[in-house]
């Protein structure tokens, strides 16, 4: 996930749909049951003597080892991660991932033309890590992964040149594993993409040539690669029908029933990186997700052709967790994996080092791994927030929150250890949650700012969830000077957050970067730090800033608050003014 490419495709194609330029294509429901009309391709068994729909059942749920085998540089710890060990694939595969999705980049381990050798070292260090990763009881898919954007995207340009070395590269690839076991699959390419095609067709036409060589290739290496499970990618690892429609043509030219099908999903793009106000997980984002998974299901999986979701999160990870709020992350997650699991899809969530800690060997949002490891088996209950803000200097009311329970019911609220009672702390009313101002003030009776406690709702099934008790009053922003290559504002965020923040000009139109919208973008536009008590503004904002101009901010918090704030530019000097 590394690679920019995907973050600026993803936001074309979902801006297109945002302004209306590109319709969503229409997709019939696949129900609890994801059935279709169709009648199911024919599957036999592999060398396994089980099916592809089964393989890739028994994948589910899968881990990516990100940013490591990938990395672009001469050394797998180039991207910030340990080198990896058996005890960390030991410790991964503790936690209930049955597959492992390892990441390759060969390009910088390859020699040149005609022979396009692999440095064999760098082959056997892969070799090793497979290796391992089988001995531990995983699954296993590996890949050409960043070299689609190093050399694979010149396809049109030098097409001959290319094929000969993506040929020479899954020969050798093949060769090396031609007898693995089965639980050994290969993917062709990672998010394919290709610069100077004539168009669409011609895009479609240079990916089938890349599967269908791959297929040839494996397949005529022999071994177990006779009939070990190849997973063909769409254009972009893109979930869009045409996409779909393209590849279950290559498809149906191969007729091998060892085969499975690979998209990557990071959600509806605004609220997946938090632009254009697009703070919560509602319905344009559940709409997308939805849809996108019935077309998975009708285009391949209602006809006996597995697939395999080879990548999933929010693209504002890349550069920080936060950038969608905790409550709304985790509503997104627990809905990707029920919809995923009643539609029979496999899913191998994108870890670069940002989730689990390869060092520590421990997750660093344990509550995300919790609704993620959940969502595999059942469904869970959340909640319309997981933040209750008391203001400070205001008396206390009571607070009442709605529960999404998910066919399940409310049996505890606890805080701590403690359970709170029933009728006096607390009170439901249908799907209604009301938090007494009592139980409210008890908890933030020491007085801080931030969060005072956290209580946790549990259910009969699922996970439970928390929601934080928070002390706040209005943040107050002061004067600030700086240049159009970064203004930080000081801010007392008195225990709120920042939820996002629009950019207008005074005269009229919107400003900033995405001029399209006035919301912008979480942690690309403007970054909060809330330790060190300031909001930056960085030369990315600026960028979509005209010379001469005054921008009206409208910092937006979690509590409900609104805080204005005025910048001035002249040249590359920035001045900010509070109120």
């Amino acid at each position: 996930m590394k690679s920019s490419s995907r973050g600026f495709l993803t936001a074309l194609t979902s801006l297109a749909v945002i302004l209306g330029l590109a319709a969503i294509p229409p997709a019939a429901s696949a129900g609890e049951n994801g059935t279709d009309e169709e009648t199911p391709r024919e599957t036999t068994g592999d060398a396994a003597g089980t099916s592809a729909m089964d393989m890739v059942a028994a994948m589910q749920p899968g881990w990516n080892l990100g940013n490591t085998l990938d990395a672009v540089g001469e050394d797998e710890t180039a991207w910030g991660n340990p080198r990896v060990t058996r005890r960390q694939l030991a410790a991964i595969r503790a936690q209930g991932f049955e597959s492992i999705r390892i990441p390759v980049t060969w390009n910088a381990h390859q020699g040149g033309a005609p022979d396009h050798t692999i440095n064999p070292a760098h082959l056997d260090r892969v070799e090793e890590v497979v290796d391992q990763a089988l001995d531990e009881g995983f699954h296993v898919m590996i890949n050409i992964h960043h070299d689609s954007w190093q050399w694979v995207m010149n396809l049109p340009r030098d097409y001959d040149a290319v094929m000969a070395r993506y040929t020479a590269s899954w020969e050798q690839i093949a060769e090396t594993f031609r007898d693995a076991p089965p639980e050994l699959s290969f993917e062709s390419v990672n998010e394919p993409y290709f610069e100077g095609s004539s168009g669409a067709a011609h895009d479609a036409e240079l990916l089938h040539d890349l599967n269908t060589t791959f297929h040839g290739i494996v397949r005529d290496s022999g071994g177990n690669n006779a009939d070990r499970l190849l997973v063909l990618t769409t254009l972009h690892a893109a979930h869009e029908q045409e996409r779909l429609d393209e590849l279950v043509e290559t498809f149906d030219e191969l007729d091998d029933p060892h085969l499975a099908a690979t998209i990557h999903y990071y959600g509806f793009w605004p609220f997946s990186v938090n632009v254009a106000g697009h703070t919560r997980y509602e319905q344009d984002s559940r709409r997308d997700m939805v849809e996108t998974f019935d077309r998975l299901h009708d285009t391949f999986v209602s006809r006996g052709i597995p697939v395999i979701i080879g990548e999933y999160g929010l693209l504002g990870f890349d550069r920080h967790t936060g950038t969608v709020q905790q409550g709304e992350k985790l509503k997104f997650f627990e809905d990707f994996g029920h919809q995923a699991r009643i539609r029979d899809l496999t899913t191998m969530w994108w870890d670069n080092g940002q989730h689990f800690d390869r060092r520590a060997l421990e997750w660093n949002d344990p509550a995300l791994y919790r609704q993620i490891s959940t969502s595999w088996t059942t469904a869970s209950a959340t909640a319309s927030t997981d933040q209750i803000f008391v203001r400070g200097s205001a008396p206390v009311t009571d607070a009442e929150i709605t529960l999404d329970t998910a066919g399940h019911t409310l049996t505890a609220v606890r805080h701590g250890s403690r359970e709170l009672r029933r009728g006096t702390a607390y009170t439901l009313n249908g799907d209604r949650l009301t938090i007494s101002a009592a139980t409210l003030s008890r908890l933030t009776a020491r007085g801080g700012q931030g969060v005072n406690a956290t209580l946790t709702l549990e259910f009969s099934g699922g996970a439970p969830w928390d929601v934080r008790i928070i002390t706040h009053e209005t943040p107050q922003l002061s004067n600030a000077s700086g240049t159009t290559n970064s203004l930080v504002i000081p801010t007392r965020f008195n225990g709120d957050q920042l939820a996002t923040m629009e950019a207008v000009y005074a005269d009229g139109g919107n400003a900033g970067p995405h001029d399209w919208t006035s919301f912008k973008e979480f942690e690309a536009a403007f970054s909060p730090d809330y330790e060190a008590g300031r909001i930056t503004l960085p030369s990315a904002f600026f960028n979509g800033v005209r010379d001469d101009s005054t921008v009206n901010l409208t910092f937006h918090f979690w509590s409900g608050d609104t805080v204005t704030y005025t910048l001035t530019r002249s040249g590359n000097t920035v001045t900010g003014t509070a109120g």
